[in-house]
Protein backbone atom coordinates (compact mmCIF):
# COMPACT_ATOMS: atom_id res chain seq x y z
CA UNK A 1 0.00 0.00 0.00
CA UNK A 2 2.40 2.26 0.93
CA UNK A 3 4.70 1.46 -2.20
CA UNK A 4 1.45 2.20 -4.18
CA UNK A 5 0.91 5.44 -2.48
CA UNK A 6 4.83 6.71 -3.15
CA UNK A 7 4.47 5.78 -6.81
CA UNK A 8 1.44 7.97 -7.04
CA UNK A 9 2.84 10.96 -5.17
CA UNK A 10 5.81 10.93 -7.75
CA UNK A 11 3.77 11.78 -10.22
CA UNK A 12 2.94 15.10 -8.44
CA UNK A 13 4.14 18.46 -6.32
CA UNK A 14 3.58 17.01 -2.83
CA UNK A 15 7.09 16.32 -2.21
CA UNK A 16 6.78 16.65 1.38
CA UNK A 17 4.19 14.33 1.63
CA UNK A 18 6.00 11.60 -0.26
CA UNK A 19 9.52 11.97 1.89
CA UNK A 20 7.24 11.12 5.17
CA UNK A 21 5.79 7.96 2.77
CA UNK A 22 9.67 7.28 2.09
CA UNK A 23 10.77 7.58 5.49
CA UNK A 24 7.62 4.81 6.37
CA UNK A 25 9.05 2.58 3.97
CA UNK A 26 12.48 2.99 4.02
CA UNK A 27 13.44 3.91 7.73
CA UNK A 28 16.86 5.68 8.01
CA UNK A 29 17.54 6.06 4.41
CA UNK A 30 17.79 9.84 2.57
CA UNK A 31 15.12 9.82 -0.68
CA UNK A 32 17.99 12.09 -2.53
CA UNK A 33 15.67 12.48 -5.32
CA UNK A 34 12.81 13.44 -3.33
CA UNK A 35 15.29 15.91 -1.81
CA UNK A 36 16.35 17.32 -4.49
CA UNK A 37 12.61 17.67 -6.37
CA UNK A 38 11.87 19.50 -3.00
CA UNK A 39 14.45 22.22 -4.13
CA UNK A 40 13.43 22.67 -7.33
CA UNK A 41 9.91 22.69 -6.47
CA UNK A 42 10.30 25.56 -3.88
CA UNK A 43 12.26 27.12 -6.92
CA UNK A 44 9.45 26.80 -9.01
CA UNK A 45 7.17 28.31 -6.18
CA UNK A 46 9.45 31.66 -5.77
CA UNK A 47 9.33 32.18 -9.26
CA UNK A 48 5.56 31.92 -9.68
CA UNK A 49 5.46 34.44 -7.10
CA UNK A 50 7.72 37.07 -8.84
CA UNK A 51 5.49 36.41 -12.14
CA UNK A 52 1.79 37.00 -10.38
CA UNK A 53 2.53 39.51 -7.86
CA UNK A 54 1.64 42.78 -10.46
CA UNK A 55 -1.75 40.85 -10.67
CA UNK A 56 -1.99 40.60 -7.18
CA UNK A 57 -1.29 44.38 -6.58
CA UNK A 58 -3.77 45.22 -9.06
CA UNK A 59 -6.23 43.43 -8.13
CA UNK A 60 -5.76 44.31 -4.36
CA UNK A 61 -6.65 47.91 -5.43
CA UNK A 62 -9.93 49.19 -3.37
CA UNK A 63 -11.11 50.26 -7.03
CA UNK A 64 -10.59 47.33 -8.67
CA UNK A 65 -12.22 45.27 -5.68
CA UNK A 66 -15.44 47.76 -6.13
CA UNK A 67 -15.54 47.43 -9.74
CA UNK A 68 -15.37 43.55 -9.34
CA UNK A 69 -18.26 43.89 -6.75
CA UNK A 70 -20.28 46.26 -8.42
CA UNK A 71 -20.40 43.86 -12.00
CA UNK A 72 -20.53 40.55 -12.95
CA UNK A 73 -17.95 38.91 -14.93
CA UNK A 74 -18.01 39.85 -18.30
CA UNK A 75 -16.16 41.04 -21.53
CA UNK A 76 -16.82 44.67 -20.23
CA UNK A 77 -14.95 43.64 -16.80
CA UNK A 78 -12.38 42.23 -18.75
CA UNK A 79 -12.00 45.78 -21.27
CA UNK A 80 -11.76 47.72 -17.90
CA UNK A 81 -8.92 45.68 -16.33
CA UNK A 82 -7.37 46.53 -19.45
CA UNK A 83 -8.20 50.38 -20.17
CA UNK A 84 -8.21 51.81 -16.17
CA UNK A 85 -6.14 49.51 -14.30
CA UNK A 86 -3.07 48.48 -16.34
CA UNK A 87 -3.93 44.75 -16.34
CA UNK A 88 -2.09 43.07 -19.70
CA UNK A 89 -3.46 39.84 -21.36
CA UNK A 90 -0.08 38.18 -20.78
CA UNK A 91 -0.87 38.09 -16.85
CA UNK A 92 -4.17 35.84 -17.65
CA UNK A 93 -2.01 32.63 -18.45
CA UNK A 94 0.38 33.17 -15.07
CA UNK A 95 -2.37 32.85 -12.78
CA UNK A 96 -3.99 30.09 -13.91
CA UNK A 97 -0.55 28.16 -13.88
CA UNK A 98 -0.02 29.24 -10.53
CA UNK A 99 -3.14 28.09 -9.24
CA UNK A 100 -2.44 24.47 -11.17
CA UNK A 101 0.80 24.16 -9.67
CA UNK A 102 -0.84 24.96 -6.24
CA UNK A 103 -3.64 22.38 -7.13
CA UNK A 104 -0.27 19.79 -7.66
CA UNK A 105 1.62 20.78 -4.77
CA UNK A 106 -1.62 19.51 -2.32
CA UNK A 107 -2.36 22.79 -1.81
CA UNK A 108 -6.21 23.15 -2.66
CA UNK A 109 -7.22 26.16 -0.77
CA UNK A 110 -4.64 28.39 -1.81
CA UNK A 111 -5.58 26.62 -6.11
CA UNK A 112 -9.03 27.00 -4.75
CA UNK A 113 -8.52 31.21 -4.21
CA UNK A 114 -6.22 31.45 -7.10
CA UNK A 115 -8.58 30.16 -9.69
CA UNK A 116 -11.06 32.85 -8.10
CA UNK A 117 -8.86 35.34 -9.21
CA UNK A 118 -8.17 33.53 -12.31
CA UNK A 119 -11.90 34.08 -13.31
CA UNK A 120 -12.51 37.29 -12.15
CA UNK A 121 -9.65 38.75 -14.76
CA UNK A 122 -9.81 36.24 -17.51
CA UNK A 123 -12.80 37.00 -20.28
CA UNK A 124 -15.48 35.25 -20.52
CA UNK A 125 -14.25 33.03 -23.62
CA UNK A 126 -10.78 32.47 -22.31
CA UNK A 127 -9.57 28.95 -23.60
CA UNK A 128 -9.03 28.00 -19.89
CA UNK A 129 -12.15 29.05 -18.37
CA UNK A 130 -13.76 25.58 -18.65
CA UNK A 131 -10.47 23.89 -16.99
CA UNK A 132 -10.69 26.34 -14.31
CA UNK A 133 -14.34 25.54 -13.48
CA UNK A 134 -13.34 21.64 -13.31
CA UNK A 135 -9.92 22.52 -10.77
CA UNK A 136 -12.04 24.47 -8.84
CA UNK A 137 -15.01 22.15 -8.34
CA UNK A 138 -12.46 19.79 -7.85
CA UNK A 139 -10.42 21.42 -5.08
CA UNK A 140 -13.83 22.52 -3.03
CA UNK A 141 -14.56 18.47 -3.12
CA UNK A 142 -11.37 17.90 -1.70
CA UNK A 143 -11.52 20.47 1.04
CA UNK A 144 -15.00 19.08 1.10
CA UNK A 145 -16.37 23.08 0.91
CA UNK A 146 -19.40 21.53 -0.29
CA UNK A 147 -21.93 24.79 -0.49
CA UNK A 148 -19.51 26.63 -2.86
CA UNK A 149 -19.10 23.20 -4.18
CA UNK A 150 -22.77 23.43 -5.16
CA UNK A 151 -22.39 26.55 -6.73
CA UNK A 152 -19.61 26.16 -8.62
CA UNK A 153 -21.44 22.43 -10.22
CA UNK A 154 -23.99 24.86 -11.34
CA UNK A 155 -22.21 27.01 -12.59
CA UNK A 156 -19.85 24.66 -14.62
CA UNK A 157 -23.33 23.36 -15.77
CA UNK A 158 -24.86 26.60 -16.83
CA UNK A 159 -21.04 26.87 -18.74
CA UNK A 160 -21.45 23.59 -20.17
CA UNK A 161 -24.45 24.35 -22.02
CA UNK A 162 -23.25 28.01 -23.51
CA UNK A 163 -20.72 25.32 -25.62
CA UNK A 164 -22.44 26.56 -28.86
CA UNK A 165 -19.20 25.83 -30.81
CA UNK A 166 -18.74 21.97 -28.82
CA UNK A 167 -19.81 18.64 -30.91
CA UNK A 168 -22.56 16.75 -29.16
CA UNK A 169 -19.89 13.79 -28.50
CA UNK A 170 -18.02 16.16 -26.85
CA UNK A 171 -20.89 17.44 -24.74
CA UNK A 172 -22.11 13.82 -24.01
CA UNK A 173 -18.77 13.46 -22.35
CA UNK A 174 -18.76 16.14 -20.15
CA UNK A 175 -21.75 15.56 -19.04
CA UNK A 176 -21.06 12.70 -18.07
CA UNK A 177 -18.05 13.81 -15.46
CA UNK A 178 -20.50 16.37 -14.49
CA UNK A 179 -22.70 13.20 -13.30
CA UNK A 180 -20.05 11.41 -11.79
CA UNK A 181 -18.61 14.55 -10.04
CA UNK A 182 -21.74 15.16 -8.66
CA UNK A 183 -21.98 12.36 -7.04
CA UNK A 184 -19.44 13.97 -4.08
CA UNK A 185 -21.31 17.06 -3.56
CA UNK A 186 -24.79 15.89 -3.77
CA UNK A 187 -24.55 13.12 -1.21
CA UNK A 188 -22.40 15.32 1.30
CA UNK A 189 -24.66 18.21 1.05
CA UNK A 190 -28.02 18.75 3.08
CA UNK A 191 -30.29 19.46 0.12
CA UNK A 192 -27.92 17.01 -2.42
CA UNK A 193 -30.48 14.21 -2.95
CA UNK A 194 -33.37 16.79 -4.10
CA UNK A 195 -30.95 18.39 -6.20
CA UNK A 196 -29.58 14.89 -7.81
CA UNK A 197 -33.32 13.73 -8.25
CA UNK A 198 -34.05 17.41 -10.29
CA UNK A 199 -30.84 17.12 -12.46
CA UNK A 200 -30.29 12.93 -12.96
CA UNK A 201 -34.30 12.36 -13.40
CA UNK A 202 -36.13 15.77 -14.74
CA UNK A 203 -33.44 17.17 -17.01
CA UNK A 204 -33.64 15.54 -20.08
CA UNK A 205 -29.53 15.83 -21.65
CA UNK A 206 -28.55 14.48 -18.21
CA UNK A 207 -31.32 11.33 -18.38
CA UNK A 208 -30.22 10.39 -22.14
CA UNK A 209 -26.35 10.92 -20.56
CA UNK A 210 -27.14 8.33 -18.31
CA UNK A 211 -29.02 6.21 -20.09
CA UNK A 212 -26.61 6.37 -23.00
CA UNK A 213 -22.86 6.04 -21.24
CA UNK A 214 -23.07 5.50 -17.53
CA UNK A 215 -26.47 3.73 -16.64
CA UNK A 216 -24.94 2.53 -13.48
CA UNK A 217 -25.54 5.82 -12.13
CA UNK A 218 -29.61 4.64 -11.77
CA UNK A 219 -28.36 3.58 -8.50
CA UNK A 220 -27.56 6.29 -6.64
CA UNK A 221 -30.68 7.96 -8.48
CA UNK A 222 -33.04 5.15 -7.21
CA UNK A 223 -31.47 5.79 -3.77
CA UNK A 224 -31.67 9.46 -4.06
CA UNK A 225 -35.74 9.15 -4.19
CA UNK A 226 -36.14 6.44 -2.09
CA UNK A 227 -34.49 9.23 0.68
CA UNK A 228 -36.17 12.10 -1.32
CA UNK A 229 -39.36 13.63 0.73
CA UNK A 230 -41.30 13.98 -2.71
CA UNK A 231 -41.19 10.20 -2.93
CA UNK A 232 -44.74 9.43 -3.81
CA UNK A 233 -44.53 12.20 -6.42
CA UNK A 234 -41.46 11.19 -8.40
CA UNK A 235 -41.89 7.39 -8.02
CA UNK A 236 -43.62 7.24 -11.54
CA UNK A 237 -40.91 8.78 -13.29
CA UNK A 238 -38.25 6.64 -11.57
CA UNK A 239 -40.33 3.67 -12.37
CA UNK A 240 -40.19 4.04 -16.18
CA UNK A 241 -36.65 4.77 -16.84
CA UNK A 242 -35.62 1.35 -14.42
CA UNK A 243 -38.20 -0.40 -16.60
CA UNK A 244 -36.40 1.08 -19.60
CA UNK A 245 -33.14 0.14 -18.46
CA UNK A 246 -33.81 -3.39 -16.93
CA UNK A 247 -31.88 -4.89 -19.70
CA UNK A 248 -28.65 -2.46 -19.18
CA UNK A 249 -28.37 -2.30 -15.47
CA UNK A 250 -29.17 -4.47 -12.77
CA UNK A 251 -28.46 -3.39 -9.53
CA UNK A 252 -30.25 -4.89 -5.61
CA UNK A 253 -31.71 -0.74 -5.07
CA UNK A 254 -32.92 -0.98 -8.17
CA UNK A 255 -34.36 -4.39 -8.06
CA UNK A 256 -35.85 -3.08 -5.06
CA UNK A 257 -38.06 -0.49 -7.00
CA UNK A 258 -38.96 -2.99 -9.50
CA UNK A 259 -39.81 -5.50 -6.75
CA UNK A 260 -42.27 -3.27 -5.01
CA UNK A 261 -43.46 -1.22 -7.41
CA UNK A 262 -43.60 -2.91 -10.59
CA UNK A 263 -43.73 -6.61 -9.99
CA UNK A 264 -45.33 -6.05 -6.14
CA UNK A 265 -43.16 -8.62 -5.34
CA UNK A 266 -43.13 -8.26 -1.14
CA UNK A 267 -41.39 -11.11 -0.51
CA UNK A 268 -38.20 -10.40 -3.17
CA UNK A 269 -38.34 -6.38 -2.07
CA UNK A 270 -37.49 -8.15 1.83
CA UNK A 271 -34.93 -10.47 0.24
CA UNK A 272 -33.79 -7.01 -2.03
CA UNK A 273 -34.10 -5.12 1.26
CA UNK A 274 -30.86 -7.38 2.74
CA UNK A 275 -28.86 -6.61 -0.32
CA UNK A 276 -29.57 -2.85 -0.14
CA UNK A 277 -27.70 -2.99 3.34
CA UNK A 278 -25.09 -4.70 1.91
CA UNK A 279 -24.43 -1.68 -0.49
CA UNK A 280 -24.92 0.73 1.15
CA UNK A 281 -22.44 -0.47 3.66
CA UNK A 282 -19.73 -1.31 0.86
CA UNK A 283 -20.45 1.94 -1.09
CA UNK A 284 -18.58 5.25 -0.92
CA UNK A 285 -21.43 7.57 -1.32
CA UNK A 286 -24.47 5.86 0.14
CA UNK A 287 -22.58 4.53 3.31
CA UNK A 288 -23.97 7.82 5.28
CA UNK A 289 -27.22 7.69 4.19
CA UNK A 290 -27.69 3.94 4.97
CA UNK A 291 -30.09 4.54 7.77
CA UNK A 292 -32.22 6.66 5.96
CA UNK A 293 -32.45 5.04 2.87
CA UNK A 294 -33.31 1.49 4.56
CA UNK A 295 -35.49 3.18 7.29
CA UNK A 296 -37.84 4.53 3.80
CA UNK A 297 -37.36 1.62 1.83
CA UNK A 298 -38.94 -0.50 4.75
CA UNK A 299 -41.46 2.84 4.90
CA UNK A 300 -42.15 2.11 1.25
CA UNK A 301 -42.91 -1.72 1.88
CA UNK A 302 -45.21 -0.84 4.31
CA UNK A 303 -47.00 2.21 2.67
CA UNK A 304 -47.91 -0.02 -0.52
CA UNK A 305 -48.47 -3.32 1.83
CA UNK A 306 -50.95 -0.73 3.25
CA UNK A 307 -52.36 0.41 -0.25
CA UNK A 308 -53.38 -3.50 -0.95
CA UNK A 309 -54.99 -4.83 2.70
CA UNK A 310 -57.07 -3.43 5.16
CA UNK A 311 -56.13 -5.88 7.61
CA UNK A 312 -52.62 -7.18 8.12
CA UNK A 313 -50.58 -9.34 10.38
CA UNK A 314 -47.75 -7.94 12.35
CA UNK A 315 -46.00 -11.01 12.09
CA UNK A 316 -46.26 -10.91 8.70
CA UNK A 317 -45.85 -7.30 8.26
CA UNK A 318 -42.71 -8.06 10.40
CA UNK A 319 -41.04 -10.58 8.28
CA UNK A 320 -41.78 -8.17 5.01
CA UNK A 321 -39.76 -5.69 6.71
CA UNK A 322 -37.42 -8.39 7.77
CA UNK A 323 -37.79 -7.26 11.42
CA UNK A 324 -38.28 -8.83 14.84
CA UNK A 325 -41.94 -9.33 15.57
CA UNK A 326 -41.72 -6.62 18.86
CA UNK A 327 -39.26 -4.16 17.12
CA UNK A 328 -41.71 -3.99 13.61
CA UNK A 329 -45.00 -3.45 16.49
CA UNK A 330 -42.61 -0.52 17.95
CA UNK A 331 -41.75 1.04 14.80
CA UNK A 332 -45.68 0.77 13.26
CA UNK A 333 -46.91 2.83 16.80
CA UNK A 334 -44.23 5.61 16.19
CA UNK A 335 -45.32 5.76 12.35
CA UNK A 336 -48.88 6.62 13.33
CA UNK A 337 -48.04 8.32 15.89
CA UNK A 338 -45.59 10.72 13.63
CA UNK A 339 -46.44 10.44 10.55
CA UNK A 340 -50.21 10.14 11.49
CA UNK A 341 -50.99 7.56 9.58
CA UNK A 342 -54.54 6.66 10.12
CA UNK A 343 -54.44 3.23 11.57
CA UNK A 344 -54.90 1.42 14.69
CA UNK A 345 -53.26 -1.98 16.24
CA UNK A 346 -55.48 -4.35 17.28
CA UNK A 347 -53.35 -6.17 20.81
CA UNK A 348 -55.12 -9.18 21.04
CA UNK A 349 -55.03 -10.16 17.59
CA UNK A 350 -51.90 -8.68 17.03
CA UNK A 351 -53.23 -7.10 13.59
CA UNK A 352 -53.04 -3.46 12.19
CA UNK A 353 -56.44 -2.49 10.99
CA UNK A 354 -56.22 0.24 7.86
CA UNK A 355 -58.54 2.62 7.63
CA UNK A 356 -59.50 3.59 4.07
CA UNK A 357 -57.86 7.11 3.51
CA UNK A 358 -58.32 8.96 0.16
CA UNK A 359 -56.10 11.88 -0.80
CA UNK A 360 -57.60 15.25 -0.81
CA UNK A 361 -58.29 16.80 -4.43
CA UNK A 362 -55.54 20.14 -2.91
CA UNK A 363 -53.39 17.35 -2.38
CA UNK A 364 -53.08 16.22 -5.45
CA UNK A 365 -53.10 19.34 -7.20
CA UNK A 366 -50.09 20.39 -5.13
CA UNK A 367 -48.29 16.65 -6.22
CA UNK A 368 -49.04 16.88 -9.81
CA UNK A 369 -47.47 20.72 -9.78
CA UNK A 370 -44.75 20.06 -7.86
CA UNK A 371 -42.86 19.34 -10.94
CA UNK A 372 -43.77 22.19 -13.06
CA UNK A 373 -41.40 24.85 -11.86
CA UNK A 374 -38.57 22.82 -12.49
CA UNK A 375 -39.51 21.72 -16.13
CA UNK A 376 -40.75 25.68 -16.72
CA UNK A 377 -36.96 25.97 -15.21
CA UNK A 378 -35.41 24.03 -17.97
CA UNK A 379 -37.61 25.17 -20.93
CA UNK A 380 -36.26 29.00 -19.83
CA UNK A 381 -32.89 27.71 -20.01
CA UNK A 382 -33.82 26.29 -23.20
CA UNK A 383 -35.03 29.72 -24.74
CA UNK A 384 -31.98 31.54 -23.49
CA UNK A 385 -29.79 29.60 -24.80
CA UNK A 386 -31.43 29.88 -28.19
CA UNK A 387 -31.37 33.36 -28.00
CA UNK A 388 -27.93 33.38 -27.18
CA UNK A 389 -26.90 31.40 -29.95
CA UNK A 390 -29.06 33.28 -32.68
CA UNK A 391 -26.98 36.56 -31.04
CA UNK A 392 -23.75 35.20 -31.59
CA UNK A 393 -24.43 34.02 -34.95
CA UNK A 394 -25.34 37.80 -35.88
CA UNK A 395 -22.29 39.02 -34.37
CA UNK A 396 -20.32 36.59 -36.36
CA UNK A 397 -22.06 37.66 -39.30
CA UNK A 398 -21.77 41.32 -38.76
CA UNK A 399 -17.73 40.47 -38.42
CA UNK A 400 -18.04 38.59 -41.86
CA UNK A 401 -19.88 41.16 -43.80
CA UNK A 402 -18.84 44.76 -42.09
CA UNK A 403 -21.03 46.89 -44.64
CA UNK A 404 -24.28 45.71 -42.91
CA UNK A 405 -22.97 47.93 -39.68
Amino acid sequence: MLEARLKLLSKTNMVDFAIDVFGQLHPGLEPEDLIKKRQSVLEELDRFNDIIQPVLNIISQTEVQEHITSSRQDHAQFEALLSRHGFKLDMIKPLYDYAKFQYECGKYPEADDYLYLYQIVAPHDHHNIMNALWGKLSCEILTRSWEPALEDLTQLRKRLEEMSKSSPLVKLQQRTWVIHWSLFVYFNHPKGPEDLVNMFLFDTDYLNAIQTTCPHILRYLAAAVIISKRRQTILKDLVKVIKQEVYTFKDPITEFVECLYVNFDFDGAQAKLVECKKVCKNDFFLANCQEELIANARLSIFETFCRIHQCISISMLAQKLNMEEENAERWIVNLIRNVKLDAKIDAQKHFVVMTAQPQSIYQRIIDKTKPVAFQSQIVAQSVTKRLEMQRQQQLVQEKEDPREQ
